[in-house]
Protein backbone atom coordinates (compact mmCIF):
# COMPACT_ATOMS: atom_id res chain seq x y z
CA UNK A 1 0.00 0.00 0.00
CA UNK A 2 0.99 3.58 -0.31
CA UNK A 3 1.07 5.90 2.06
CA UNK A 4 -1.19 9.40 1.98
CA UNK A 5 1.18 11.77 3.84
CA UNK A 6 2.76 14.77 1.78
CA UNK A 7 5.21 13.11 -0.49
CA UNK A 8 8.91 13.62 1.74
CA UNK A 9 11.94 14.04 0.41
CA UNK A 10 15.45 12.63 0.54
CA UNK A 11 18.05 12.07 2.25
CA UNK A 12 15.24 12.09 5.43
CA UNK A 13 16.64 14.47 8.33
CA UNK A 14 18.17 12.43 11.01
CA UNK A 15 18.76 14.01 14.02
CA UNK A 16 20.31 10.68 15.64
CA UNK A 17 23.17 9.35 13.77
CA UNK A 18 22.10 5.74 15.44
CA UNK A 19 18.78 5.87 14.33
CA UNK A 20 15.99 5.47 11.42
CA UNK A 21 15.15 8.98 11.06
CA UNK A 22 11.66 9.96 12.31
CA UNK A 23 10.06 10.60 8.46
CA UNK A 24 11.19 6.35 7.63
CA UNK A 25 10.19 5.01 10.93
CA UNK A 26 6.59 6.58 10.24
CA UNK A 27 6.63 5.36 6.41
CA UNK A 28 8.00 2.12 7.82
CA UNK A 29 4.79 1.73 9.69
CA UNK A 30 2.11 3.08 7.44
CA UNK A 31 3.33 1.00 4.27
CA UNK A 32 5.68 -1.15 2.31
CA UNK A 33 5.78 1.14 -1.03
CA UNK A 34 5.81 5.02 -0.81
CA UNK A 35 6.00 8.11 -3.03
CA UNK A 36 9.30 10.06 -2.87
CA UNK A 37 11.22 12.49 -4.17
CA UNK A 38 14.96 12.11 -4.84
CA UNK A 39 17.52 15.01 -3.07
CA UNK A 40 17.73 16.11 -6.80
CA UNK A 41 13.65 16.46 -7.07
CA UNK A 42 12.83 13.14 -8.80
CA UNK A 43 10.12 11.22 -8.42
CA UNK A 44 10.82 7.38 -7.10
CA UNK A 45 8.85 4.88 -5.43
CA UNK A 46 10.48 3.90 -2.18
CA UNK A 47 10.29 0.47 -0.89
CA UNK A 48 11.02 -0.15 3.28
CA UNK A 49 9.08 -4.02 3.65
CA UNK A 50 11.81 -6.92 4.76
CA UNK A 51 10.18 -9.30 2.01
CA UNK A 52 9.58 -6.68 -0.69
CA UNK A 53 12.90 -5.52 -0.72
CA UNK A 54 14.61 -9.10 -1.01
CA UNK A 55 12.81 -10.33 -3.26
CA UNK A 56 13.57 -7.26 -5.57
CA UNK A 57 17.24 -7.06 -4.96
CA UNK A 58 17.35 -10.43 -6.54
CA UNK A 59 15.17 -9.91 -9.53
CA UNK A 60 16.31 -10.15 -13.10
CA UNK A 61 13.35 -7.75 -14.29
CA UNK A 62 15.30 -4.97 -12.14
CA UNK A 63 18.65 -3.13 -13.22
CA UNK A 64 21.18 0.08 -13.03
CA UNK A 65 20.37 0.81 -16.67
CA UNK A 66 18.20 2.58 -18.09
CA UNK A 67 16.42 2.77 -21.70
CA UNK A 68 16.78 6.58 -21.62
CA UNK A 69 19.74 7.48 -19.23
CA UNK A 70 19.19 11.12 -19.96
CA UNK A 71 16.04 11.43 -18.62
CA UNK A 72 15.81 9.27 -16.35
CA UNK A 73 14.58 9.79 -12.40
CA UNK A 74 18.26 10.37 -10.00
CA UNK A 75 18.82 9.63 -6.67
CA UNK A 76 21.81 12.19 -6.54
CA UNK A 77 24.51 13.81 -8.47
CA UNK A 78 27.26 11.02 -7.27
CA UNK A 79 28.36 9.78 -10.79
CA UNK A 80 29.97 6.18 -8.64
CA UNK A 81 27.16 3.23 -8.01
CA UNK A 82 24.26 5.22 -6.74
CA UNK A 83 23.05 8.45 -8.13
CA UNK A 84 21.96 7.40 -11.86
CA UNK A 85 21.45 5.18 -14.83
CA UNK A 86 25.15 3.07 -15.41
CA UNK A 87 25.92 0.39 -17.99
CA UNK A 88 23.83 -0.82 -21.42
CA UNK A 89 20.48 -1.22 -21.46
CA UNK A 90 20.73 -3.84 -23.82
CA UNK A 91 23.31 -5.59 -22.56
CA UNK A 92 23.46 -5.09 -18.31
CA UNK A 93 22.15 -8.46 -17.25
CA UNK A 94 24.88 -10.35 -19.68
CA UNK A 95 27.64 -7.96 -18.37
CA UNK A 96 26.76 -7.91 -15.04
CA UNK A 97 26.76 -11.95 -14.99
CA UNK A 98 30.44 -11.89 -16.55
CA UNK A 99 31.79 -9.15 -14.10
CA UNK A 100 30.70 -10.95 -11.17
CA UNK A 101 32.44 -14.60 -12.96
CA UNK A 102 35.53 -12.31 -12.77
CA UNK A 103 35.92 -10.92 -9.79
CA UNK A 104 34.02 -13.67 -7.90
CA UNK A 105 37.49 -16.18 -8.08
CA UNK A 106 39.28 -13.57 -6.18
CA UNK A 107 36.79 -13.27 -3.30
CA UNK A 108 36.34 -17.00 -2.73
CA UNK A 109 35.89 -17.78 1.30
CA UNK A 110 39.12 -19.58 0.80
CA UNK A 111 40.69 -16.46 -0.04
CA UNK A 112 39.57 -14.50 3.01
CA UNK A 113 40.49 -17.15 5.37
CA UNK A 114 43.96 -16.94 4.00
CA UNK A 115 44.21 -13.26 4.51
CA UNK A 116 42.30 -13.07 7.89
CA UNK A 117 46.09 -13.26 9.95
CA UNK A 118 46.98 -10.10 7.44
CA UNK A 119 43.82 -7.92 8.61
CA UNK A 120 44.36 -8.95 11.98
CA UNK A 121 48.22 -7.99 12.51
CA UNK A 122 47.29 -4.92 10.74
CA UNK A 123 44.80 -3.83 13.42
CA UNK A 124 47.27 -4.97 15.95
CA UNK A 125 49.65 -2.22 14.64
CA UNK A 126 47.29 0.46 13.78
CA UNK A 127 46.15 -0.07 17.57
CA UNK A 128 50.02 -0.26 18.85
CA UNK A 129 50.08 3.43 17.20
CA UNK A 130 47.25 4.61 18.93
CA UNK A 131 47.63 3.38 22.10
CA UNK A 132 51.17 5.63 22.24
CA UNK A 133 48.69 8.46 21.82
CA UNK A 134 47.83 10.55 25.19
CA UNK A 135 45.09 8.86 25.95
CA UNK A 136 42.27 10.30 23.19
CA UNK A 137 42.10 10.21 19.16
CA UNK A 138 40.09 10.16 16.31
CA UNK A 139 38.97 7.04 15.36
CA UNK A 140 38.57 7.38 12.27
CA UNK A 141 41.80 8.39 11.67
CA UNK A 142 43.62 6.23 13.90
CA UNK A 143 41.89 3.23 12.55
CA UNK A 144 38.78 3.21 10.95
CA UNK A 145 40.10 4.99 7.52
CA UNK A 146 43.55 3.09 7.15
CA UNK A 147 42.52 -0.52 7.73
CA UNK A 148 40.17 -1.05 4.82
CA UNK A 149 42.42 1.25 2.85
CA UNK A 150 45.41 -1.10 3.77
CA UNK A 151 44.04 -4.33 3.27
CA UNK A 152 42.18 -3.12 -0.62
CA UNK A 153 45.57 -2.03 -1.24
CA UNK A 154 47.41 -5.16 -0.59
CA UNK A 155 44.59 -7.78 -1.85
CA UNK A 156 44.65 -5.20 -5.19
CA UNK A 157 48.21 -4.54 -5.77
CA UNK A 158 47.49 -0.62 -4.79
CA UNK A 159 50.31 0.99 -3.67
CA UNK A 160 49.81 2.34 -0.33
CA UNK A 161 51.96 5.54 -1.00
CA UNK A 162 49.21 6.54 -3.78
CA UNK A 163 46.15 6.59 -0.37
CA UNK A 164 45.83 10.56 -0.16
CA UNK A 165 46.00 10.41 -3.99
CA UNK A 166 43.41 7.68 -4.59
CA UNK A 167 40.82 8.73 -1.55
CA UNK A 168 41.16 12.35 -2.95
CA UNK A 169 39.71 10.92 -6.10
CA UNK A 170 37.23 8.65 -4.42
CA UNK A 171 35.77 11.54 -2.07
CA UNK A 172 34.95 13.34 -4.76
CA UNK A 173 33.16 10.26 -7.02
CA UNK A 174 31.20 10.08 -3.61
CA UNK A 175 30.01 13.47 -3.83
CA UNK A 176 26.07 13.42 -4.33
CA UNK A 177 25.49 17.54 -4.79
CA UNK A 178 28.16 18.08 -6.84
CA UNK A 179 27.65 16.05 -10.67
CA UNK A 180 30.61 17.80 -12.07
CA UNK A 181 32.94 17.21 -8.87
CA UNK A 182 31.92 13.54 -8.66
CA UNK A 183 32.32 12.77 -12.43
CA UNK A 184 35.74 14.43 -12.22
CA UNK A 185 36.92 12.14 -9.21
CA UNK A 186 35.50 9.18 -11.00
CA UNK A 187 37.71 10.10 -13.88
CA UNK A 188 40.80 10.51 -11.78
CA UNK A 189 40.28 7.30 -10.27
CA UNK A 190 39.93 5.38 -13.41
CA UNK A 191 42.92 7.18 -15.03
CA UNK A 192 44.87 6.30 -11.83
CA UNK A 193 44.15 2.45 -12.20
CA UNK A 194 44.79 2.91 -15.90
CA UNK A 195 48.23 3.55 -15.23
CA UNK A 196 48.86 1.05 -12.63
CA UNK A 197 46.98 -1.54 -14.87
CA UNK A 198 49.60 -0.67 -17.84
CA UNK A 199 52.64 -1.58 -15.05
CA UNK A 200 50.97 -4.82 -14.00
CA UNK A 201 50.95 -6.03 -17.63
CA UNK A 202 54.85 -4.97 -17.63
CA UNK A 203 55.66 -5.82 -13.77
CA UNK A 204 52.74 -8.71 -12.49
CA UNK A 205 52.66 -9.60 -9.17
CA UNK A 206 50.84 -11.69 -6.89
CA UNK A 207 47.35 -9.84 -6.65
CA UNK A 208 43.82 -9.22 -7.65
CA UNK A 209 44.46 -6.81 -10.82
CA UNK A 210 47.46 -8.52 -12.28
CA UNK A 211 44.96 -11.58 -11.55
CA UNK A 212 42.83 -10.14 -14.02
CA UNK A 213 45.24 -8.64 -16.57
CA UNK A 214 46.22 -12.21 -16.89
CA UNK A 215 42.75 -13.53 -17.74
CA UNK A 216 42.27 -14.05 -21.84
CA UNK A 217 40.59 -11.32 -23.82
CA UNK A 218 40.12 -8.81 -20.96
CA UNK A 219 41.35 -5.18 -22.42
CA UNK A 220 42.91 -2.58 -20.12
CA UNK A 221 40.04 0.26 -19.90
CA UNK A 222 37.85 -2.89 -18.25
CA UNK A 223 40.08 -4.36 -15.99
CA UNK A 224 40.49 -0.77 -14.68
CA UNK A 225 37.01 0.07 -14.13
CA UNK A 226 36.67 -3.05 -12.25
CA UNK A 227 39.56 -2.17 -10.24
CA UNK A 228 38.31 1.40 -9.27
CA UNK A 229 35.01 0.25 -8.27
CA UNK A 230 36.93 -2.55 -6.02
CA UNK A 231 39.28 0.03 -4.78
CA UNK A 232 36.12 2.60 -3.78
CA UNK A 233 33.73 -0.02 -2.33
CA UNK A 234 35.98 -2.09 -0.76
CA UNK A 235 37.15 0.39 1.12
CA UNK A 236 34.99 3.62 1.81
CA UNK A 237 31.91 1.35 3.04
CA UNK A 238 34.18 -0.36 5.17
CA UNK A 239 35.32 3.12 6.87
CA UNK A 240 32.11 4.12 7.40
CA UNK A 241 30.74 0.71 9.56
CA UNK A 242 33.75 0.66 12.16
CA UNK A 243 32.91 3.92 12.97
CA UNK A 244 29.33 3.43 13.70
CA UNK A 245 29.83 -0.53 15.00
CA UNK A 246 32.12 1.29 17.43
CA UNK A 247 29.65 4.24 18.52
CA UNK A 248 26.71 1.69 18.89
CA UNK A 249 28.69 -0.21 21.26
CA UNK A 250 30.14 3.02 23.26
CA UNK A 251 26.59 3.73 23.46
CA UNK A 252 25.04 0.91 25.03
CA UNK A 253 26.62 -0.19 28.29
CA UNK A 254 24.81 -3.71 28.31
CA UNK A 255 25.65 -4.55 25.07
CA UNK A 256 29.18 -3.55 25.12
CA UNK A 257 29.38 -5.46 28.46
CA UNK A 258 27.87 -8.80 26.64
CA UNK A 259 30.98 -8.35 24.35
CA UNK A 260 33.49 -7.96 27.27
CA UNK A 261 32.15 -10.88 28.92
CA UNK A 262 32.41 -12.78 25.90
CA UNK A 263 34.68 -11.82 23.03
CA UNK A 264 32.82 -14.55 21.27
CA UNK A 265 30.20 -12.85 20.59
CA UNK A 266 32.35 -10.03 18.31
CA UNK A 267 30.55 -11.88 15.39
CA UNK A 268 27.07 -11.26 16.45
CA UNK A 269 28.01 -7.84 17.23
CA UNK A 270 29.49 -7.28 13.70
CA UNK A 271 26.18 -8.42 11.94
CA UNK A 272 23.76 -6.45 14.45
CA UNK A 273 26.06 -3.66 14.01
CA UNK A 274 25.31 -4.23 10.03
CA UNK A 275 21.86 -4.20 10.74
CA UNK A 276 20.90 -1.37 13.17
CA UNK A 277 21.59 1.36 10.85
CA UNK A 278 19.56 3.02 8.46
CA UNK A 279 20.36 5.92 6.48
CA UNK A 280 18.17 7.26 5.14
CA UNK A 281 19.58 8.30 1.73
CA UNK A 282 17.25 5.65 0.04
CA UNK A 283 19.01 2.80 -0.20
CA UNK A 284 19.82 0.48 -3.50
CA UNK A 285 18.58 2.04 -6.49
CA UNK A 286 16.91 0.54 -9.65
CA UNK A 287 15.12 0.72 -12.57
CA UNK A 288 12.09 -1.81 -14.04
CA UNK A 289 12.74 -3.46 -17.27
CA UNK A 290 8.73 -4.14 -17.26
CA UNK A 291 6.11 -2.72 -15.22
CA UNK A 292 6.14 -4.27 -12.03
CA UNK A 293 3.88 -4.71 -9.06
CA UNK A 294 5.33 -4.68 -5.35
CA UNK A 295 2.68 -4.83 -2.39
CA UNK A 296 0.10 -4.19 -4.79
CA UNK A 297 1.22 -1.47 -6.08
CA UNK A 298 1.95 -0.57 -10.01
CA UNK A 299 5.70 0.76 -10.83
CA UNK A 300 6.17 1.50 -14.19
CA UNK A 301 9.00 0.06 -16.33
CA UNK A 302 11.78 2.79 -15.99
CA UNK A 303 10.82 4.41 -12.92
CA UNK A 304 13.29 5.22 -10.27
CA UNK A 305 12.56 2.52 -7.09
CA UNK A 306 14.62 2.69 -4.02
CA UNK A 307 15.23 -0.60 -2.07
CA UNK A 308 15.46 1.02 1.65
CA UNK A 309 17.99 -1.96 3.75
CA UNK A 310 17.64 0.17 6.52
CA UNK A 311 14.00 0.46 6.67
CA UNK A 312 14.12 -3.25 5.81
CA UNK A 313 16.24 -4.32 8.19
CA UNK A 314 14.24 -2.97 11.16
CA UNK A 315 10.74 -4.63 9.66
CA UNK A 316 8.98 -6.19 12.70
CA UNK A 317 7.30 -8.56 10.77
CA UNK A 318 11.18 -10.46 10.60
CA UNK A 319 12.69 -8.85 13.39
CA UNK A 320 11.35 -9.13 16.71
CA UNK A 321 12.08 -5.56 18.77
CA UNK A 322 13.88 -4.54 15.46
CA UNK A 323 14.39 -1.17 17.06
CA UNK A 324 16.15 -2.76 20.26
CA UNK A 325 20.23 -3.52 19.68
CA UNK A 326 21.04 -6.49 20.78
CA UNK A 327 24.34 -8.15 19.70
CA UNK A 328 22.53 -11.92 20.93
CA UNK A 329 20.33 -11.31 18.49
CA UNK A 330 19.62 -14.95 16.89
CA UNK A 331 19.07 -15.23 12.92
CA UNK A 332 20.31 -12.39 12.09
CA UNK A 333 19.11 -12.40 8.90
CA UNK A 334 19.77 -8.61 7.74
CA UNK A 335 19.90 -7.00 4.05
CA UNK A 336 23.18 -4.71 4.74
CA UNK A 337 24.68 -6.56 1.89
CA UNK A 338 21.92 -6.67 -0.68
CA UNK A 339 20.72 -10.36 -1.64
CA UNK A 340 20.62 -12.24 -4.69
CA UNK A 341 22.63 -11.17 -7.87
CA UNK A 342 24.22 -8.25 -6.55
CA UNK A 343 25.11 -9.28 -2.84
CA UNK A 344 27.92 -7.46 -2.14
CA UNK A 345 30.77 -9.49 -3.56
CA UNK A 346 33.22 -7.90 -0.55
CA UNK A 347 30.94 -8.89 1.95
CA UNK A 348 33.46 -11.90 4.07
CA UNK A 349 36.15 -9.43 3.14
CA UNK A 350 34.29 -6.97 5.06
CA UNK A 351 33.03 -9.16 7.90
CA UNK A 352 36.60 -9.79 8.26
CA UNK A 353 37.93 -6.37 9.05
CA UNK A 354 35.00 -5.68 11.03
CA UNK A 355 35.35 -8.37 13.34
CA UNK A 356 39.53 -7.74 13.61
CA UNK A 357 38.40 -3.98 13.91
CA UNK A 358 35.88 -4.17 17.31
CA UNK A 359 37.32 -7.24 18.70
CA UNK A 360 40.81 -6.15 19.04
CA UNK A 361 39.51 -2.56 19.61
CA UNK A 362 37.70 -3.37 23.09
CA UNK A 363 39.73 -6.06 24.24
CA UNK A 364 42.87 -3.89 24.27
CA UNK A 365 40.93 -0.66 25.03
CA UNK A 366 38.46 -1.74 27.88
CA UNK A 367 38.14 1.73 29.17
CA UNK A 368 37.49 2.93 25.62
CA UNK A 369 34.33 6.05 25.35
CA UNK A 370 33.27 8.56 23.39
CA UNK A 371 34.92 11.88 23.72
CA UNK A 372 31.96 13.96 22.69
CA UNK A 373 28.00 12.87 22.73
CA UNK A 374 26.80 11.08 20.78
CA UNK A 375 24.14 13.80 19.23
CA UNK A 376 26.81 16.13 18.52
CA UNK A 377 28.78 13.48 16.08
CA UNK A 378 28.78 14.39 12.46
CA UNK A 379 27.15 12.61 9.38
CA UNK A 380 28.44 13.14 5.86
CA UNK A 381 25.08 14.40 4.34
CA UNK A 382 26.91 15.17 1.28
CA UNK A 383 28.94 11.96 0.28
CA UNK A 384 27.44 8.96 -1.05
CA UNK A 385 28.44 6.50 1.82
CA UNK A 386 27.46 8.45 4.66
CA UNK A 387 29.68 7.84 7.50
CA UNK A 388 29.97 10.20 10.65
CA UNK A 389 33.28 13.09 10.43
CA UNK A 390 34.85 11.80 13.14
CA UNK A 391 34.58 9.79 16.04
CA UNK A 392 36.87 11.56 18.74
CA UNK A 393 37.49 8.86 21.45
CA UNK A 394 39.19 8.95 24.85
CA UNK A 395 40.51 6.06 27.38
Amino acid sequence: MTTAVDTPRLPFEQPDPLLLPPVLRRLREQGTVHKVRTATGDPAWLVTGYEQVKALAGDARLGRSHPDPDSAARLSDSAMFGGRPSGDFDTEPADHVQFRGLLTPFFTAKRMRALEPRVEALVEELLDDMERRPGSADLNAALAHPLPVLVICELLGVPYDDRDEFRAASEAAASTVDAEVSQRGMGELFTYMRELVALKRKQPADDVISGLCAIDGIDDDTVAGLAAALLFAGHVTTVTEIGYATVLLLSDPQQRRLLAEDPARVAGAVEECLRYRGSGSGGLFRYPREDIEVAGVRIGAGELVLLDLGAANHDPEVFDAPDRFDITRPGNAHLAFSHGGYYCIGAALARIELRAAIGALFRRFPGLRLAVPVESLEVRKEALDGGLVTVPVTW
